[in-house]
């Protein structure tokens, strides 16, 4: 199959869901030896959680790339376009190389559905994804690649990886219940499926309840546990733009970090980030990694920037991709911690199939805003905003409560209407976060 561009490749990826089913892992495996796996030339890092599992990621691909290491990542989902997906050395992919990478898989797919007999097969959207990630990474010659699942972990397509050098798991919190079951140790126990026979596990010791299930699972496989909680790091200040903490490293001695935002839940991310440096030390053979340095831990995380995460799109307009309980607590923390001198205006929306009540419930509790906007988003999964401006309105409410059609409406009237010293948050869904980004693209096009 041929595509004339970019665009008419993202057009074809978005048809895939509607013609195809779910693959078994053994399917996506014999694809994967099929294509030419990458795990025989690169080091592969498989990263689960609910939250936080994109900036470990990243945190840690800045820090490799720091030590002279080149990197690939693999994450999801993405925010404005599909190759953000896919990066190398920090750089998002180029659109001839995406194209490149659809055209290989597609073109084996063929052959693979004539040896095996089995003309029906086909990759699903995320599964194709993968899959081009996999001979992405290889062709451009990427020697840790860090993977994040797309959902749960025990059946993600990811999960057809079978050699990782290291295993992590995030924060594990109550989200994509339908799928992953509606208890802390269910979900716990599909994010812990990544985990491979003597392959080491750091993980977030954050709740005790999904820690039990993380070194019960480990302790079968017999695999080196590493777990990281908030007594192994200290907060010390939160600046206009950046937030200082330290922590105590186990070959850096005790190393003062500094992260490029004003998220505090990111204390945590790069926290972890860091412990899975001193893990591949531990056990690495290469002389970049035994020979890192604490300096290069810090550039690496002081440089790193993750997009959608209390993201300042314009001055004084934050965008933050919360989207569950525990993302919309950690935001509302950051929130409080801001020092805004005027007044703070929230803009809310989220997709059908999330918590939202709760979430609505939470940031009302903590009365941090002087006033909510309630905006539609272009998906299909999209709540209804009436429904979330109701909640808004017969629960403890805001001084003042408004209703946006969509972001394109939103943005622009909410900018007029800000004062010099008052601060907007848009969060509830990363569909929002993608949405925002691409008007924002735009008025600052305007203002040139």
């Amino acid at each position: 199959m041929n595509w004339n561009s970019y665009e008419e490749a993202e057009a074809f990826l978005l048809e895939v869901p509607k013609f195809t089913r779910k693959n078994s892992l053994e399917e996506t495996g014999l694809f994967l030896e099929a294509l030419g796996s990458p795990e025989e030339s690169c080091k592969i890092i498989h990263v689960a959680g609910t939250n936080g599992k994109g900036s470990v990621c990243a945190y840690l691909c800045s820090i490799l790339k720091e030590a002279g290491c080149r990197t690939g990542m693999f994450t999801s989902p993405h925010l404005v376009e599909m190759r953000e997906r896919f990066r190398v050395d920090g750089e998002i992919i180029s659109k001839e190389r995406f194209l490149w990478g659809l055209s290989f898989v597609m073109e084996r797919l063929k052959k693979v559905r004539k040896a095996a007999g089995r003309p029906e097969y086909h990759p699903t959207f995320f599964e194709l994804l993968f899959l081009m990630g996999m001979v992405i990474f290889r062709e451009e010659k990427v020697e840790y690649l860090l993977m994040e699942t797309g959902l749960g972990g025990r059946l993600d397509a990811t999960n057809a990886v079978k050699h990782p050098i290291l295993t992590v798991i995030t924060e594990i919190g109550m989200d994509h219940m339908e799928y992953l079951g509606d208890t802390i140790e269910q979900i716990a126990g599909e994010k812990a499926g990544i985990l491979k026979a003597g392959v080491p596990v750091v993980f977030c010791d954050k709740r005790k309840e999904a820690s039990e299930v993380i070194r019960k699972r480990a302790e079968i496989l017999e695999n080196r546990v590493v777990a990281i909680g908030k007594k192994d790091y200290f907060y010390r200040k939160l600046t206009n733009k950046s937030i200082d903490f330290s922590m105590q490293s186990r070959y850096y001695d005790y190393i003062r970090l500094s992260l490029a935002t004003t998220a505090l839940y990111q204390i945590e991310n790069a926290a972890v980030a860091v412990r899975c440096t001193e893990e591949l030390r531990r056990q690495s053979v290469d002389r970049r990694i035994l020979s890192m340095t604490g300096e290069q831990i810090q550039k690496g995380l002081k440089e790193t920037v993750w997009e959608g995460r209390m993201e300042e799109v314009l001055p004084h307009i934050f965008v933050d991709g919360a989207h569950n309980e525990d993302g919309i607590r950690a935001f509302a923390e950051s929130v409080a911690a801001d020092g805004c001198k005027g007044r703070r205006i929230l803009v809310f929306s989220a997709v059908a199939d999330k918590e939202y009540e709760k979430m609505i419930g939470i940031l009302q509790d903590r009365q941090l805003f002087d006033a909510v906007g309630v905006v539609g988003i272009h998906s299909e999964r999209a709540a209804k905003p009436e429904k979330l401006q109701e909640l808004f309105d017969t629960g403890k409410g805001m001084a003042e409560t408004m209703f946006f059609k969509d972001m394109a409406e939103a943005l622009p009237e909410l900018q007029k209407r800000k004062e010099n010293d008052d601060y907007i948050y848009i969060a509830g869904s990363l569909y929002l976060v993608g949405e925002v980004k691409k008007v924002a693209g735009r008025m600052r096009n305007w203002n040139k």
